[in-house]
């Protein structure tokens, strides 16, 4: 009778795992146990179907282990609007300080800063100054009898910073005429400058409904040559160039002009095309932005240029306890035409005035896009064939054990009874 049950338990247990190969998605399981005796035929499906179960085993646990890696991918796409966004445009001039505003005081603390006294507070080449620029310096650098008033670095800057008033000489944006007053001052490491469209309270964003030139921002600006201070040395404060630099951005992002911007020189006419990019970035642990919003007492997006000044202004408030004035608190046109239209000489018009040329290559914008590059759906469906053995060796786990507890719970106890 024992041969006979553990002979019926065995055909029992084929029985269940031909039924389970004819019903699993594993290819190939079906062919393995198949109903008949055992031939070459069943011999080389069982063979391949290990290889491939195998294959397959390897294959989900590197799955497994490039999701947990969280990858992803980049998507380009070039987007058609109806209308954009026109960008905030930063405009400095390349000389900081206008000679004829330098007072004697400013002289007394500043001059050698400017490279423009020694040490010893005396001029530091005379010799290379022309006859009118060194009277004037011996002017503002004679403190006999000189008693030094009180100094500020900001008033310095605005006060001596070129006026955009009298360096616009024309203004259009989009065919419609523009002033001074439609630009904001901001101080940036190039000392005053001047920004265009740049958005915040009480002030309208600009948008163009048209892309090519004529549809954006045209200047026409006085580089003012004549006020830019004498270089005799390297310094921060001063340059051995003529002209403006200008920086194209976003009106959440301040503007980095020393290193973003680009210069455009006097007695020509330059055209900038631009394009709108927009970029979406993944959260952790896909990528490294964060989902919060910036923590900062400056600015209230996110941006390069905000996290870098916003981390120097605080370095500073905290080892100096000062700021610097920057950093935020809690072809040729024609000479002939302009020099009778603005009364100056066709030389002058050559060696001061520029034309800038702003607006949208087209009126569309690039998109790029992280996405994740394998979702859990994708994890998962790779593990459902493995689910299916699992969950054929839990039932046939679980039968076992059950059969093992009745066939212990009806054997004789030695005492004569039973369980």
């Amino acid at each position: 009778m024992r041969r006979g049950s553990e002979g019926s338990g065995e055909g029992e247990g084929l029985s269940s795992l031909r039924a389970f190969a004819h019903s699993s998605s594993l290819h190939g399981i079906s062919h393995v146990f198949a109903y008949g005796a055992v031939s070459l035929r069943r011999v080389l499906w069982g063979g391949f179907f290990l290889g491939s179960l195998g294959l397959l085993l390897l294959v989900c646990a590197e799955r497994v282990a490039y999701f947990l890696t969280y990858p992803h991918v980049t998507k380009l796409d070039e987007v058609a609007a109806r209308n954009l966004t026109f960008p905030a445009i930063t405009i400095c001039n390349l000389n900081e300080f206008r000679f004829s505003k330098i007072t004697r005081n400013d002289m007394y603390h500043v001059g050698e800063l400017l490279a423009l006294l020694n040490e010893r507070y005396e001029i530091s080449n005379p010799q290379l100054a022309e006859p009118h620029v060194l009277a004037a310096l011996r002017d503002k650098a004679n403190f006999k009898n000189f008693k030094a008033k009180p100094f500020s670095m900001a008033e310095f800057y605005n006060r001596t910073g070129h006026d955009l008033a009298d360096m616009l000489l024309q203004c259009s944006f989009r065919g419609t005429g523009c002033t001074a007053r439609n630009f904001t001052v901001i101080f940036t490491r190039l000392g005053k400058c001047y920004t265009f469209n740049p958005g915040g309270p009480g002030r309208e964003v600009l948008t163009t409904l048209q892309g090519g030139s004529g549809n954006g921002l045209e200047l026409m600006l006085n580089v003012q040559q004549e006020e830019y201070l004498p270089v005799w040395g390297d310094t921060d404060e001063t340059s051995f160039e003529v002209g403006v630099k200008v920086q194209i951005h976003s009106q959440d992002e301040p503007p980095f002009i020393d290193q973003l911007g680009f210069g455009v020189a006097p007695g020509f006419q330059t055209f900038v095309s631009c394009q709108q990019q927009r970029l979406v970035y993944l959260p952790p642990p896909w990528g490294d932005c964060k989902a919060t919003p910036i923590e900062s007492d400056f600015f209230t997006n996110y941006s390069l240029t905000a996290c870098r000044l916003d981390c120097e202004t605080r370095y500073l408030a905290e080892n100096c306890n000062c700021r610097m004035v920057h950093m935020p608190i809690p072809s040729k046109a024609s000479a002939k035409y302009l020099a009778k239209k603005f009364n100056k000489t066709e030389q002058y018009i050559a060696d001061n005035v520029l034309v800038l040329d702003i607006f949208f290559e087209a009126l569309n914008y690039e998109m790029i896009e992280q996405k994740k590059a394998y979702e859990v759906a994708g994890a998962a469906g790779s593990l459902l064939t493995i689910l299916e053995i699992f969950d054929y060796l839990y039932e046939v786990f679980r039968d076992k054990l059950l059969s093992l507890y009745k066939e212990k719970k009806r054997s004789p106890r030695s005492d004569g009874g039973t369980l």
